[in-house]
């Protein structure tokens, strides 16, 4: 059993989700969001930090999923995410959380079957997947996809694993 906190940073709204794995099954634990105010960008800083490290011990996790910056069409905004996924970072750090970062493409892929997909299909396969009873906040939605993106990359790694074998004197093993 695992339980995965994924992450979709933003410096006005960083989405959170937490699922566990038993038995090779997804189950939701729970999501939302860590709503930052108006102001100084280290105050905000501070309130995603704070915020993930209650997060960590709300739900106990094992892993820790995030997504990577990609490059928009404004570098102080790509500047901004990349400071907000910093601090949820060390957040998960300071409690020895192994840390997996995807691009947007991997998460979207993973989920939904295509890199290219939009909000809307990554909020009905998470409810699909998750049988939710209703349609997730978007950053909620994004931050459930990147746990369960690290989940199928887990479970596709130790399959993998399961079924590596090497050549010993002419015989595989």
């Amino acid at each position: 059993m695992s339980i995965i906190l994924g992450i979709d940073p933003g410096s006005r709204i960083t989405g959170y989700g937490v699922i566990q794995i038993t038995g090779g099954r997804s189950i939701y634990l729970g999501s939302g969001c860590i709503r930052l105010p108006e102001g100084d960008l280290p105050e905000r800083l501070k309130i995603i930090y704070d915020g993930v490290g209650e997060l960590i011990g709300q739900f106990q996790p094992t892993q820790f999923a995030i997504e990577r910056v990609f490059m928009g069409r404004n570098a102080d905004s790509a500047l901004k995410l990349g400071q907000a996924r910093g601090v949820a970072i060390v957040a998960a750090m300071n409690q020895q959380l192994p840390v997996a970062e995807y691009s947007p493409t991997q998460i979207k892929q993973a989920v939904v079957g295509s890199g290219g997909a939009k909000k809307e299909q990554i909020q009905h396969m998470v409810k699909n997947l998750l049988k939710l009873p209703g349609t997730p906040q978007a950053d909620a939605a994004d931050a459930l996809a990147i746990a369960l993106c690290h989940a199928n990359t887990e479970r596709g790694l130790v399959a993998m694993a399961g079924k590596a074998t090497t050549r010993i004197g002419g015989r595989y093993r």
